[in-house]
């Protein structure tokens, strides 16, 4: 099954001005043309906008609230980081406006941070999935046993997240082979940097996922995701309208993702894609070179909701060429 994310990891791309005519106009096409899923809000997830992260031009709320609206047989999900949002503030509320799947998310290393979470909504009678973003920077062995934290808690499937666009086919099939074992959904989200989303998502489905993450067009963080489009058409479905998919792809108005060095380089020190855009504007601020600041960035073990510390570092990194 693929799950839309064009809502959602799109915001990425254009620095979370998804505007409410577009969400409506998408949630329509997605509803018209049979596609099972789509996710909307903060590319980071609910409650994530803010000055330091990127203040998204529609508010969680409203986001969810248009989406309901025009989706009758596609199921609504959304994306939950833990300490970004709060159960009171951001779950509650999605609960109460009608959100299908909640989807909580930490680093690959970090599941036990999900247990509140995912045992609340599960409490609560809701689909809830366990997401291991920035999965490629941990073992086999740790990603399983993280994995398998998550369904202690009652997460209902796993994805693994390739938030740095690291991977290549072979790596995806040990790892999606391996969760398996858990005998629980499986999925993959995919990141284009290597131009290995497609060929990492059809190892994910050969190696046993079920669930495979997609945007129209690729829209996404950095050099974006694995597109709708193609992956529609290499699997075919009675449930998709293809053509429809098409003929949107034709009249989609925002800029296609492409790799571009940075990308690369991302990929290499394995860092969060959605870094992209701060790291440029950091590097301009302090009139540094972006592929110096992204060596010294590497250092950390920075994720998704961290990206101040990448302006911290830049200035660092100005200082010390100045002393």
């Amino acid at each position: 099954m693929f799950h839309d994310l064009t809502l959602r990891d799109g915001s990425h791309a254009i620095a979370h001005q998804l505007t409410e005519e577009f969400i409506e106009d998408y949630c329509k096409f997605a509803e018209d043309a049979g596609i099972a899923v789509i996710e909307v809000g903060h590319g980071n997830g609910l409650g994530a906008s803010s000055v330091l992260i990127g203040e998204s031009l529609v508010s969680d709320c409203n986001m969810i609230k248009i989406a309901k609206k025009h989706l009758k047989k596609t199921k609504l999900s959304v994306h939950i980081i833990p300490g970004l949002a709060t159960i009171a503030r951001d779950i509650e509320p999605a609960i109460e406006s009608g959100v299908d799947i909640f989807r909580i998310a930490s680093h690959c290393t970090e599941a036990s941070l999900t247990k509140t979470h995912i045992e609340y909504l599960r409490e609560k009678g809701k689909e809830v999935y366990g997401v291991l973003m920035m999965s490629a920077s941990c073992s086999v062995k740790k990603l399983f046993d993280e994995a398998t934290k998550m369904k202690s808690y009652g997460a209902m499937a796993i994805i693994i997240m390739d938030s740095t666009g690291s991977y290549k086919p072979n790596d995806v099939t040990e790892r999606i082979k391996a969760l398996t074992k858990l005998e629980i959904p499986i999925g993959f989200h995919g990141h284009n940097n290597l131009y290995l989303a497609v060929a990492n998502s059809i190892a994910a489905i050969e190696s046993g996922a079920t669930i495979i993450d997609v945007t129209l067009r690729g829209f996404g963080a950095g050099a974006g995701n694995t597109p709708l489009e193609i992956m529609a058409f290499l699997y075919e479905s009675n449930s998709i309208d293809k053509n429809k998919i098409l003929e949107y792809c034709d009249s989609f108005k925002w800029p296609v993702p492409l790799c571009k060095p940075i990308n690369i380089l991302t990929s290499k020190y394995k860092l969060f894609g959605g870094f992209e855009k701060h790291i440029v504007k950091a590097a301009e601020k302090y009139k540094i070179s972006y592929i110096k600041l992204i060596e010294e960035i590497s250092k950390l073990s920075l994720t998704a909701g961290q990206e101040d510390f990448i302006y911290i570092i830049a200035e660092s990194l100005k200082l010390s060429q100045t002393s």
